[in-house]
């Protein structure tokens, strides 16, 4: 099962590519069975190569300044018109629109679960809220009422002398 960690970034690359105006953005979850190399494929598509090229560029950005992380490997970047992007968890593949239609990877993993990015969205907003309730809560029911001790008296006390007559 994929952690939440992963899917706030695919989150953000999907947020990456909706910022360059890519096109027809879809996120499928695989099914551990049939896949075990990665969690996601994030697949869009851009109108021409230097679309591409900067819809990578932006994801690359983006999850290495929000999440400190690079990716595994990344093909196809000069020519730009099939960009395959591997951060391990999830793949990135960024198509021209014909090679999208010509290899046409939705078909090819029919077991793989489309992800609704808004579901996804509510999704790491509960996990996030609950966490933050168990947080709260735990953090409540560690600390306990503590009594304050009495302040110590003073061992060094003046003695006054009485006059002598």
């Amino acid at each position: 099962m994929a952690s939440t960690e992963t899917r706030k970034m695919v989150l953000a690359a999907a947020a990456a590519c909706e910022d360059k105006k890519a096109e027809n953005t879809r996120v499928l979850e695989l099914d551990p069975a049939d896949s075990g190399f990665t969690d996601f494929f994030l697949i869009t598509s851009a109108a021409n190569d230097r679309q591409a090229q900067a819809i990578g560029d932006e994801i690359e950005l983006r999850l290495k300044r929000d999440f400190a992380t690079y990716p595994h490997s990344v093909e196809g970047r000069k020519l730009g018109e099939w960009i395959l992007m591997d951060y391990v968890d999830f793949v990135v593949h960024i198509f021209l629109a014909e090679k999208r239609a010509f290899y046409d990877l939705e078909r090819l993993w029919k077991s793989a679960r489309p992800v609704d990015l808004e579901e996804l969205k509510t999704t790491l907003k509960e996990k996030t809220a609950a966490a933050r309730k168990k947080a709260a809560a735990k953090k409540t029911s560690l600390k306990k009422p503590t009594a304050k001790k009495p302040a110590k008296a003073s061992s060094t006390s003046r003695k006054t002398k009485k006059p002598a007559n």
